[in-house]
């Protein structure tokens, strides 16, 4: 596994023997994975999951004061038009804080999608307790026992799920666990490189029925028309700086 996203997962392992997501108690605004994926799957055109990021590996800040702007912040998005809001909650690489997310999904009135590195199930009730109504997994950063494990833990719980894919064989491997919501993210996660390219055709291969979710590498509406063109179906994001889209 590279380092980067090596070091990533071990930094969290270690946030969890700490006992760091425990869950909070019970959400003022309970999850509903139904809303957040009705959200992004009404429409005839593409759907934007606007996000919340303070900082990323590769791109340094991106939100300054993330801490006091994000109530701000999810009611611009809202009034732009946004479907849902992705909170960016990990804290060692991206500056992430959980108490944003409840926040964001106050003041937007949005679906909110819990975006962090999930590998053990205390995280999702973690992220019940923050009122997340979806949260995402990454095929590069688990195994296909622990990606079927989760899916299905995530599924019982009524959250929604995004799978999140960079090659053929991470679709395969969504696909495997009966995703609903399959992301094709430019930027590989091992070496934090976008192909833009690659992530058009990739998604081609999404059948009907799954949604079909574009991150990273996007950052014109010229793009994301490409890309809609191309797809012909989805749901677009874009975060605080450029961002991703379907």
């Amino acid at each position: 596994m590279n380092s980067v996203l090596g070091e990533i997962l071990a930094a969290k392992r270690r946030r969890l023997a700490a006992g760091e997501f425990a869950p909070r108690g019970r959400a003022a605004l309970p999850s509903d994975g139904r809303r957040f994926a009705a959200a992004l799957g009404s429409g005839t055109g593409p759907a934007v999951i606007a996000e919340v990021k303070h900082r990323s590996p590769s791109a340094g800040v991106l939100l300054p004061d993330a801490a006091r702007r994000v109530e701000d912040l999810a009611r611009a998005y809202r009034r732009g038009g946004a479907a849902a809001i992705s909170v960016v909650v990990e804290q060692d690489h991206f500056g992430g804080d959980p108490a944003w997310l409840p926040r964001v999904k106050a003041a937007s009135g949005l679906p909110v999608l819990m975006k962090d590195f999930v590998v053990d199930e205390v995280q999702l009730d973690f992220a019940l307790s923050l009122g997340a109504d979806a949260v995402l997994l990454i095929v590069a950063a688990l195994t296909d026992a622990e990606l079927g494990r989760l899916h299905a833990a995530a599924r019982r719980r009524g959250l929604a799920v995004v799978v999140e894919s960079h090659d053929a064989d991470e679709v395969r491997r969504a696909l495997g666990v009966s995703a609903e919501i399959v992301g094709v993210n430019a930027r590989d996660l091992r070496s934090f490189e976008v192909d833009l390219g690659a992530a058009g055709v990739l998604g081609r291969s999404i059948p009907d029925g799954v949604l079909r979710l574009a991150e990273s590498g996007v950052k014109t509406a010229a793009g994301a028309g490409r890309l809609w063109r191309l797809w012909r179906r989805g749901v677009a994001e874009l975060g605080t700086a450029g961002g991703s889209w379907v």
